[in-house]
């Protein structure tokens, strides 16, 4: 790895395809990535920890970064505000750091408009069947709010193409070396194109 060789790559899908896991397991793989931290108004969780869960800040604060131009993205969700700051992001970046942010639709979206050097990979389980298991078997929302994801799922599906690489999380090994070469092809084309 050389100097300058960093990349933003954006692993989005919906709740309940193994963001997550993914992204842990790539991160493993390869010692150069890192997941970025994001800013946030919420309250920390119990365990939580700032500057490794999240940045946890008021709100004042979280306004002042938007209004001074230090998020890449920011959205409003369940009254709360969620961001990336871009400091910490282009750093890593110039270090040669791959970093990974893990999003929603929508933020990959406004990433790649801000940044359309950006590798964004959509992650996507085998069927709405399976995607409707997984999250049913994690047991962490009621039916309605799995109905509502389910929902959500429904209504993104055409919109997934508008990623750089689509890719199916079906087998985790398989998944983890795919978004691995997607990584490995785009810092080669970014050093060689």
């Amino acid at each position: 790895m050389t100097e300058g060789d960093g990349l933003v790559v954006v692993l989005a899908g919906p709740s309940g395809v193994g963001k997550g896991t993914v992204h842990r397991r790539v991160r493993e793989e390869l010692p150069e990535a890192i997941l970025s931290v994001s800013l946030t108004t919420r309250a920390p969780r119990p365990n939580e920890q700032t500057g490794v869960d999240y940045w946890f800040v008021d709100r004042p604060t979280f306004e002042r970064a938007i209004a001074d131009g230090d998020l890449l993205e920011w959205t409003e969700y369940a009254g709360n505000l969620y961001g990336t700051p871009v400091g910490p992001l282009d750093e890593a970046v110039a270090r040669g750091k791959v970093v990974i942010l893990d999003f929603e639709q929508e933020g990959a979206f406004a990433v790649k408009e801000a940044r359309p050097e950006t590798l964004t990979i959509a992650l996507l389980p085998p069927s709405m069947e399976e995607l409707e298991r997984r999250l049913r078997q994690r047991g962490t929302e009621d039916e309605e709010v799995v109905d509502r994801r389910l929902e959500v799922v429904r209504q993104q599906l055409p919109h997934w193409r508008r990623f750089d690489r689509v890719i199916e999380n079906d087998d985790l090994e398989t998944c983890v070396r795919d978004v691995l070469a997607a990584i490995e092809d785009a810092r080669h084309d970014t050093v060689h194109g």
